[in-house]
């Protein structure tokens, strides 16, 4: 069942709760899609109102909750044809084994159940049980089987549960939802694309304790490689070091040093369509490290460094290249050095960026430079820009 195309307006959901400890999480998850612009409408069922309240998810949404099949607020006393009509897709979070059970056996005996077998767009359930329940042979053949009635299943997570038991069966994270959420509503202009992405600074070591690096965060890669794999793409993420959470859905390949990150896309580079270099890679690094910590002895201490690979230089020279992407952060003359910069390595596109308001910031704003002249973009959150870089991809291929 495809989605409906909503690309011109905000996109709308139907949030289903069932009873389950993991319902408190459905107000950070709510909280969390209106942030991102995602219309909201909370159905309960009467046993999630014993572990939050229709209150506390009306405050948090702006609207009715509804769990009533009788509810006569609604014009034609319809509630379960009239909230899924105007939907773009239902997501049950928590999904628990009782109510997993009833979508596999098309049971419809109170306004949700009854909601999801009436509905006209696409049902997506994160599970949330006990990890006996969720291995329990019954509940595997309902969820094989859900699967198997174009479901989206969204996890479950394992770890701690709330009975004090570890294993399968947590419900994802809110954060992890709404990945999934966008996920879902992404158009998937990259369907089958295998792009190959750098992301974050590169150390390289002096000593056993100090490093050369520089101050990128990795978010603009890391926000390419999660929209990358929203549109539809099968995404490696080389990453330096970082403290960010893991794209989902993405592969990713550590890589500490410049000569790291070099062997480390060499590596994969080979079958790959897309190639985008945004790691802050080192222009230089220490000819060789010091095996024990340098002692701070004299006035000034000379380092002997020699030049790095050029990753994406020598990537774009392949004889079987991809199409190559470079990013130029620069603090002067941003679109004149961009450019020389995507001449000289003949690449397809640049994105030119200002570097003391894109390196650490959740915002940037960039040049996109092609053949066909410069295009600026809007200062935007990162995931924002991301997806506005990867549509100009999109349409150049």
């Amino acid at each position: 069942m495809m989605t409906k195309n909503a690309s011109s307006r905000m996109q709308k959901l139907v949030l289903g709760i069932t009873g389950g400890i993991a319902a408190y999480k459905a107000a950070e998850l709510v909280r969390l899609l209106i942030k991102q612009n995602i219309d909201v409408q909370v159905v309960m069922s009467e046993a999630a109102c014993q572990f939050i309240t229709p209150v506390t998810m009306q405050a948090l949404s702006g609207r009715p909750v509804y769990i009533n099949m009788w509810d006569n607020s609604i014009a034609n006393g319809m509630p379960h044809i009239e909230l899924s009509r105007d939907a773009d897709a239902i997501l049950i979070a928590p999904a628990s084994a009782d109510f997993i059970a009833k979508l596999v056996h098309g049971r419809a005996d109170d306004l949700l159940s009854t909601l999801c077998l009436a509905r006209d767009c696409p049902l997506l359930v994160a599970p949330a049980m006990n990890k006996q329940m969720w291995e329990n042979p019954a509940t595997q053949r309902n969820i094989a089987q859900l699967l198997q009635d174009n479901i989206s299943v969204l996890g479950p997570a394992a770890g701690e549960q709330a009975c004090g038991e570890v294993g399968l069966g947590r419900m994802l994270e809110p954060e992890d939802l709404l990945s999934e959420v966008i996920a879902h509503f992404t158009p998937k202009l990259l369907h089958a694309k295998r792009i190959l992405i750098t992301a974050g600074a590169t150390l390289e070591m002096i000593d056993p304790v100090r490093a050369i690096t520089n101050l990128s965060s990795g978010k603009m890669g890391y926000a390419l490689a999660q929209v990358a794999a929203s549109m539809g793409a099968e995404v490696t993420l080389i990453s330096g070091k970082s403290t960010l959470s893991s794209p989902n859905h993405v592969k990713i390949v550590s890589a500490t040093s410049a000569e790291a990150m070099y062997l480390a896309v060499m590596q994969h580079i080979g079958q790959q369509d897309i190639f985008i270099s945004v790691a802050a890679v080192a222009d230089y690094s220490p000819a060789q490290a010091a095996a024990q910590k340098i002692k701070k002895s004299e006035d000034t201490l000379t380092l002997h460094l020699i030049k790095n690979k050029d990753i994406l230089a020598d990537v774009a020279s392949l004889p079987n290249a991809p199409f190559c992407v470079g990013f130029a952060a620069e603090s002067e003359n941003v679109v004149e050095y961009a450019d020389k910069k995507r001449l000289a390595k003949k690449l397809p596109l640049i994105v030119a960026n200002e570097v003391t308001s894109a390196m650490g910031s959740d915002h940037n704003q960039v040049s996109l430079i092609d053949d066909a002249g410069i295009h600026h973009l809007s200062s935007a959150p990162k995931a924002i820009i991301a997806h506005q870089i990867l549509e100009h991809i999109a349409k150049m291929l």
